[in-house]
């Protein structure tokens, strides 16, 4: 070791990559992902955990040569940031870690567009100072490359590994089931590093692929026992909407706190307000989509699995076998199932995935009359769209399943003065402000698709379900909301704005505010209580919300949960009731439901389980 650290003295370019990527990658842990630190020893692992890593893959500037290759190292310091930098814009908005998976379906996440500088900040501009600084070292020559020994380079490896194994080691005895809880990102990061995770993210898409073939009938017999015991006595509502038509609206971005909500005295969802009188309205319902967003809630609704942790399965899994809603409609009472979307028939894989859930149609971007003039953001604006699919919806074989996918309250949330029925909010997130006016425009337009159901006669003989498919505002937006609810930013708080609308109109049926905690995995099993259709076999792990057991978590894909008396979100325990933190132990029997349905819920999409149902 004498010789070890005088030669990244005399070599100023391998001493700058080395100490300015380790110290932007703690700044950017800190602060960009405000990673939660819980104690003193977090802290260290936090900064030493990138250490080993870092030095190893910046090695390969030397390893094969006798000096360091300057353009080569600046190449590893500008894909190092990169990286960094890549993941910081994702957890801006998605508080998430990119994975491979999402790698390959980036235009799925909005690319690069208006979305991705709304994210952006002029501190941004640190992140290359050490890029530059390079650049001005070797500009002026003020690199003194020094010929290093075998001997040196094996003792910076060693080193390097050393350091690396010794962080692993102390994450795993911090977290004993901190890989086969590696859905939670945010853990491991912490525990491992950025870039450790990376690699082991890449490792895990690698090997993935295996579990189809070691699949095995006899896997899904754990899974059927499981999801059978589940099984409650109907309520006093199965049935009431047997052999109606049924249109599931999905309403983008849209979370629960906007119901009920005013602005200057004004209504944001009045519409929305009015029709819970006369429906079913679940109260606490909690979004559990994962990297895949709207195609999540999609996914679990009709195939009653949780999304997968990295990636879509919409995209992942279309060759998948599943006994999807659309699948058990047909069944039942041979429904025929399509889909309404003004977007591009291969967004999200769409196109492939919907005929291997068993819908019909798929009318899409080309089935409808889409101009400048009637679009924003993300494609057709919603009251053209509802009213060009009321239209298409006289024209379906009846008894149908449609799903109905809204567009304009997408963020970063645009739109002209000319369709802004309300002002914009006034808090200090500009985004927040937005948010307000495209939700009551979503309003609007959905007030619009009721009219226009009663004038073409479905509305009497229709099942309405209308559901938020994922959070908008993401945490690092959510002060404006606080201050919009005059609320504190607290752990609980920030929980349940994580809940979405949940409103079923049954016709001829007198409304319900029901305050069962539960999920979007739950409205599949729902909607099939309310229809009269009993499921059997069909590997689902959704409640129906009429009979759902109370101490059931409500389990979200990065391992939190909710039940009504606890969270634990960031891997700490909080009671609801005095929302402050409690002992984990408080929460360790559910965190045993949540690690054993998550993994057969793996198990049944890695291993396409379904496809050995009888």
């Amino acid at each position: 070791m004498k010789d070890f650290l005088p030669v990244l003295y005399k070599d100023p370019l391998l001493g700058v990559a080395i100490l300015s990527i380790w110290f932007k990658t703690i700044v950017v842990s800190l602060i960009g992902f405000n990673l939660h630190i819980e104690s003193f020893p977090d802290f260290l692992l936090l900064v030493f955990n990138p250490v080993g890593s870092l030095m190893l893959l910046i090695g390969f500037s030397f390893y094969f040569f006798k000096r360091v290759k300057p353009l080569l190292l600046v190449l590893i310091m500008g894909i190092a940031t990169g990286l960094l930098y890549g993941d910081l814009l994702y957890f801006r908005f998605y508080s998430d870690f990119v994975t491979v998976p999402i790698l390959f379906q980036f235009k799925n996440v909005g690319g690069i567009g208006p979305s991705t500088f709304e994210l952006m900040s002029p501190w941004d501009l640190l992140l290359i100072s050490d890029l530059i600084l390079a650049g001005w070292i070797l500009k002026t020559k003020k690199a003194n490359f020094v010929n290093l020994s075998r001997r040196w380079k094996f003792t910076y490896v060693g080193f390097s590994v050393s350091l690396l194994l010794v962080t692993l080691v102390i994450g795993l005895v911090k977290s004993p089931y901190l890989f086969a809880e590696s859905y939670d990102r945010e853990q491991l990061v912490k525990y491992v590093g950025p870039f450790n995770y990376h690699l082991y993210d890449i490792g895990i898409a690698a090997t993935n692929p295996l579990s189809h073939l070691l699949a095995s009938k006899s896997d899904t017999k754990a899974s059927i026992a499981y999801t059978k015991s589940s099984k409650k006595k109907p309520s006093d509502l199965f049935g009431v909407a047997e052999g109606k038509n049924l249109i599931l609206v999905s309403m983008e971005s849209t979370q629960n706190f906007v119901i009920n909500q005013q602005i200057n005295g004004e209504d944001i969802t009045p519409f929305l307000n009015s029709l819970i009188k006369d429906s079913l309205y679940f109260s606490n319902i909690y979004d559990q989509t994962a990297q895949g967003k709207t195609s999540d809630a999609e996914f679990m609704i009709d195939t009653g699995l949780y999304p997968l942790s990295s990636g879509s399965a919409f995209v992942r899994k279309p060759d998948n076998t599943f006994r999807s809603l659309p699948h058990l409609l047909k069944e039942k009472e041979n429904y025929y199932a399509a889909v309404f979307h003004g977007n591009d028939r291969t967004f999200w894989n769409r196109e492939y995935m919907y005929n291997t859930l068993g819908y019909d149609r798929y009318f899409s971007k080309r089935d409808y009359s889409v101009t400048e003039d009637n679009s924003v953001n993300y494609g057709i604006k919603d009251i053209p769209f509802f009213e060009q699919t009321a239209s298409l919806l006289e024209k379906v074989p009846k008894p149908f399943y449609t799903r109905l996918i809204t567009l304009t309250n997408h963020f970063p949330f645009l739109l002209g003065e000319a369709d802004q029925f309300i002002d914009q909010a006034d808090t200090s997130e500009d985004v927040v402000n937005r948010y307000v006016t495209t939700v009551r425009y979503e309003d609007e337009a959905i007030k619009t698709l009721f009219e226009d159901l009663k004038a073409n006669g479905l509305y009497d003989d229709t099942v309405v379900v209308l559901y938020g498919d994922h959070y908008g505002i993401s945490e690092k937006y959510e002060q404006g909301v606080f201050e919009l609810l005059n609320q504190k930013d607290t752990p609980v708080n920030h929980a349940k704005l994580q809940q979405v609308p949940l409103i079923i109109h049954v016709p001829g049926q007198e409304g319900r505010i029901i305050e069962t905690i539960g999920g979007e995995i739950d409205i599949r099993a729902t909607v099939l209580h309310l229809l009269g259709i009993k499921s059997k076999d069909t590997l689902s792990f959704g409640h129906s919300l009429f009979t759902r057991e109370e101490n059931h978590p409500v389990i979200f894909r990065d391992g939190d949960f909710i039940t009504k008396e606890y969270i634990f979100q960031d891997n700490v325990c909080y009671s609801t009731r005095s929302e402050k933190s409690v002992s984990e132990s408080r929460c360790e029997p559910y965190k045993q439901t949540v690690r054993k349905e998550l993994r057969m819920s793996d198990d049944i999409l890695y291993g396409d389980l379904v496809r050995f149902l009888e």
